[in-house]
């Protein structure tokens, strides 16, 4: 299995937009992050966990020209903002794409892009099935993909767990039974927003608390803002095995 971070950044990514801070203004290409999503492939099968606005600039920098599913975390706009660029891949595999996510979130997908499911669409619309998932495992063809349903704040999130690779964004909580679903992993890869505590969100200290809780072999976290201080400064302070991750980082993970 493959993992290729496309995005590790916060929902205004880094740069901040007028920030000055020693982070946003940093040259080391670690330090700049754009929407968190991860490119997924497996037994031939390529997925995308979440289609922020930077959707587009991601797929092009890593000449991702096949997507099997595209797997939605949540609805906010960091994560399904870029959907209508699908429109490319219709094209490419002259099918629609398949699109996974809960009842809230597919219904936020139809609303945002209401002009692709009219009754008469305008030429050129972005192609969906859409398919909506609850709390418990579904298949993607022959790939068997595991829901792990977090808090973030009070709104109901989706991380995915496929073999042995878990991968969580935008949660504050996670419940016992569903860290049962973390347990047992080579790569966990966990939201961890900055160093201070935060309501809608893991912090440092409780991201690593969670990581090592799962005794994964290997932690990456992502969905990083700026006042999680620089990359390298931060790692150095970091287990081995748990490390920030970036962006355009590629893990190999043996089934």
């Amino acid at each position: 299995m493959k993992i290729k971070l496309l995005g590790t950044g916060t929902s205004q990514g880094v740069p901040i937009i007028g920030c000055h801070c020693p982070v946003c203004i940093s040259s080391d290409s670690k330090n700049q992050r754009l929407r968190s999503s991860a490119y997924i492939i497996v037994e031939n099968k390529h997925f995308i966990i979440d289609a922020g606005p930077d959707f587009r600039q991601q797929m092009l920098r890593e000449n991702i020209t096949q997507i099997d599913a595209i797997l939605l975390t949540h609805s906010h706009k960091d994560h399904i903002g870029g959907l209508d660029d699908i429109r490319a891949y219709n094209y490419l595999q002259g099918k629609p794409m398949d699109i996974y996510g809960s009842q809230e979130t597919i219904d936020a997908v139809k609303k945002d892009f209401h002009y692709a499911f009219c009754e008469k669409k305008y030429p050129g619309v972005p192609q969906m099935n859409l398919h909506i998932i609850d709390n418990t495992p579904f298949f993607v063809e022959n790939i068997k993909i595991t829901p792990i349903e977090v808090s973030h704040f009070k709104m109901k999130v989706f991380g995915f767990r496929i073999k042995n690779f878990a991968y969580i964004t935008d949660a504050s909580f996670i419940s016992e039974p569903e860290k049962e679903k973390i347990k047992n992993l080579n790569t966990l890869i966990l939201n961890a927003l900055r160093i201070n505590k935060h309501r809608s969100h893991f912090n440092l200290s409780e991201a690593l608390q969670i990581a090592q809780e799962s005794k994964a072999k290997h932690a990456f976290f992502t969905h990083i803002s700026h006042f999680m201080g620089k990359h390298e400064e931060t790692n150095a302070q970091l287990p081995n095995h748990i490390q920030l991750g970036f962006d355009g980082q590629e893990i190999w993970i043996n089934d």
